[in-house]
């Protein structure tokens, strides 16, 4: 096989791979290479390789940096690590509006448990599956990757017209959105923005919701168990996972409620004691795995077992349609040194149980549209505090405040350390828009149809960019990718090509000043 890319070759090779797999590798990175646009796969190829979980962006920000300078284009960064890179409009385009792109450099770092993989030092590895690019047992990075990758190409193209053009490359959307909370007026001049963050081909989106955290601290102290106990640990895997908000609406299991859901009613039927839990990673999945160990005493112990083998019947049939891949497991282990203390176990168990999870409401003006959610990400425990995050979601200010409190007041009732993050704000639709019009109009011409011009229940970085450029217009599409934040994520070849022909016919039909 012939190698197109010698430093590519060096780092594949220093996976300590087998020779049958590394060819197998480069074959499949080699047709990536050349799908269709080639200009935007090869880009983000490249983009790949590059390490870049969310608060830790150092690497990309180099790589943005280094590329800006090898093709003699301005860019600068700010003191939280944004990059702006701009380019000077071709012939005849001088006097056209100035557009700034937007993406995020950050990308959600899940695994599937079995998966060996170092997200601070090892490239993603992409492969073909049919008309779908996927990664092998990660997260691919298409969120967002494949903005950059359209932004790195339209800034090397030599043979597209358009105005003058600003990329905006933001740190740490994914964790806490604080590229564009921290983005000081006056880094960029354009006044209109394009969000290349959508994951819906032939959808624009002109709004989304805000959201906020609230975190839960439980304090244990260490009991010793009884001596006569039998030990066991259970766990939940196999669900499919998800973006707490673009998927909260399909129906998808929760490990964290599954697997409490069992040690709640071990604990009120057969005494049982919790020693370690463990479930979720990040604010914004639903929580795709989850376990716990715990002790019973040692008289209950094949009523545990059949307790196990009904529930997990019971979650099969309740989420069969949405949730085929569910696995539980029970299995004996050594009894551990510790277990937690009997009053903080019912009051988390019991928290875990009421905690809310899912859709709270719809909107009643926009057909389709989740209005408000919440979701149980993750618990989490180390030394003696038991750490639970959950995540809300509205697209009304006050609807957001009131899901906030609700979950706070289910853990406070448990006796939890309850505080809540500082939020960010919605973006409320503008349908006057004119970058919404000009959008619409390109794909209409392009496709022949119709795009569906919506809001979105996920967040979006737009509504902080128009707290600090009051008057923007902004709008927000993509190509499809399905499974964000989880290891299934996907992206559709066919429509990353819409997704170019799109923004090229956009940017050619901006008007001038």
């Amino acid at each position: 096989m012939i190698i197109r890319n010698a430093v590519f070759e060096s780092e594949i090779l220093t996976l300590n791979l087998w020779p049958e797999t590394q060819l197998n590798f480069l074959y499949r990175m080699d047709k990536i290479s050349h799908l269709e646009p080639q200009a935007v796969w090869a880009q983000f190829e490249e983009i790949l390789k590059v390490p870049r979980p969310s608060k830790k962006e150092e690497k990309m920000i180099d790589f943005l940096m280094k590329f800006a300078e090898s093709h003699n284009l301005d860019a600068k960064k700010d003191h939280i690590g944004n990059v702006l890179i701009s380019k000077p409009a071709t012939a005849g385009k001088e006097n056209v509006k100035k557009v700034v792109l937007q993406s995020h450099i950050d990308m959600v770092c899940e695994k599937n448990s079995e998966t060996k993989h170092d997200f601070n030092n090892d490239p993603i590895k992409p492969f073909i599956d049919g008309e779908w690019v996927k990664a092998e047992g990660t997260t691919l990075g298409a969120d967002d990757g494949i903005g950059i990758a359209a932004q790195m190409a339209l800034l090397i193209a030599d043979d597209i017209a358009h105005g003058p053009i600003e990329c905006l490359f933001t740190v740490d959307e994914e964790t806490g959105l604080t590229g564009a909370f921290e983005l000081k007026e006056g880094f960029f001049e354009s006044r209109i923005l394009i969000n290349l963050d959508s994951e819906d081909e032939g959808e624009l989106f002109i709004g989304c919701a805000g959201g906020v955290d609230t975190l839960a601290d439980f304090q244990f102290e260490n009991d010793t168990p009884s001596k006569n106990a039998f030990a066991f640990k259970v766990s939940v895997s196999g669900l499919k996972g998800g973006h707490s908000g673009d998927e909260i609406h399909k129906g998808l299991g929760n490990a964290n409620k599954i697997l409490n859901r069992y040690l709640w009613e071990m604990a009120r039927k057969y005494d049982m004691r919790l020693s370690f839990i463990d479930g979720g990673n990040l604010r914004n999945a639903i929580a795709r795995e989850a376990h716990a160990v715990a002790v019973v005493p040692s008289q209950y112990k094949e009523q545990v077992r059949v307790a196990f083998n009904i529930l997990f019947h019971d979650v099969q049939m309740e989420l069969k349609t949405t949730e085929p891949g569910l696995k539980m497991k029970l299995e004996s282990v050594e009894v551990p040194a510790n277990v937690i203390d009997q009053d903080t176990q019912d009051q988390l168990l019991g928290a875990l149980y009421a905690c809310p999870h899912g859709v709270i409401d719809m909107s009643r003006d926009i057909e389709g549209l989740v209005e408000t959610s919440t979701n149980l990400a993750s618990v989490k425990m180390n030394e003696n505090t038991i750490h639970v995050t959950t995540s809300q979601r509205s697209s009304v200010e006050s609807s957001k405040d009131d899901i906030a409190n609700m979950v706070e007041s289910v853990f406070e009732l448990a006796g939890a350390d309850v505080r809540h993050s500082d939020g960010y704000p919605g973006w409320t639709p503008n349908t006057d828009s004119e970058i919404l019009k000009i959008t619409k109009d390109s794909y209409v011409k392009l496709f022949g149809k119709e795009p569906v011009v919506r809001a979105i229940h996920a967040g979006l970085e737009c509504g902080l960019f128009l707290e600090k450029y009051p008057g923007m217009d902004m709008i927000s599409f993509g190509p499809t990718i399905l499974g964000a934040h989880s290891p299934d994520e996907r992206i559709n070849i066919e429509t990353a090509k819409m997704f170019w022909d799109h923004l090229l016919d956009v940017l050619d039909n901006i008007p001038e000043a």
